[in-house]
């Protein structure tokens, strides 16, 4: 018996790094997987692994920011699966800049995927769980929404906005049995991170995290699994943090 057995689980930003490691545990814990992303080849790919290793998954080409790509996947989940359960927003992008550097426009598109894909994934999928009696929600925000991060501002915006949007969702939707979290990763090594990862960032990160090493996509994914399933039944509006101990400072 998978943790996830039954449950149907949407989780956007699957091509690659966390959310496709996180798509390939939910998928071997028994969740029929619903992968979205930009990256239609590479996330075909994820989806191909997943079924090679005996799981159920679709890909769907998916742009967060879009109202009416969400509405479209929404529609495409029930028709192929009847349900949603289980929500993960995972998609993300990160402007390395200061506040004095960036540009509006580069502002507007942090917030439109980190924050307002996340707004709009709920809008749709939260009336799917309410019908099929409960859903579990869990929004990817980061250690950036807890503290301050310098050279990430319009990021650590969006991830502090997410948490305390994940709070209030919680409260909303709680007597539907809606449940709402937020997951908050320290520096886990992905292809987002790697863009702008030279040897002294990395050292600057490395100086901050507690245990001797930065952090594995598995790692998030574990506790994310932990959320979607039913053993956090009583448990909403919180924050997951895994950080290997940054915030304990």
């Amino acid at each position: 018996m998978g943790r996830l057995d039954g449950k149907v689980a949407i989780i956007t930003g699957a091509a690659n790094g966390q959310g496709a490691t996180e798509a390939a545990l939910f998928a071997k814990e028994g969740a029929k997987v619903v992968a979205t992303d930009l990256e239609i080849e590479a996330l075909q790919e994820v989806v191909d692994q997943i079924r090679a290793n005996n799981g159920e998954s679709i890909a769907i080409q998916h742009n967060v920011a879009s109202e009416e790509e969400w509405k479209s996947v929404v529609a495409k989940v029930i028709e192929a699966f009847g349900k949603i359960d289980v929500l993960v927003n995972n998609a993300g992008v990160s402007e390395p800049r200061t506040l004095l550097d960036i540009s509006m426009d580069q502002w507007q598109k942090v917030m439109d995927i980190d924050l307002t894909g996340c707004v709009l994934g709920m809008k749709y999928t939260i009336p799917e769980m309410q019908k099929a009696g409960g859903g579990s929600v869990i929004n990817i925000s980061s250690i950036g929404g807890l503290v301050g991060m310098a050279g990430t501002s319009p990021y650590t915006a969006a991830k502090g906005a997410l948490r305390s949007l994940s709070k209030a969702a919680a409260v909303e939707y709680a007597k539907q049995n809606v449940r709402v979290n937020s997951v908050h990763p320290g520096i886990v090594v992905t292809p987002m991170i790697e863009e702008y990862f030279d040897e002294q960032v990395k050292q600057y990160y490395e100086s901050l995290t507690q245990l001797p090493r930065l952090g594995k996509p598995e790692d998030i994914a574990y506790g994310v699994l932990y959320l979607a399933s039913d053993e956090s039944s009583f448990m909403t509006g919180s924050e997951m943090v895994i950080d290997g101990g940054w915030t304990a400072l």
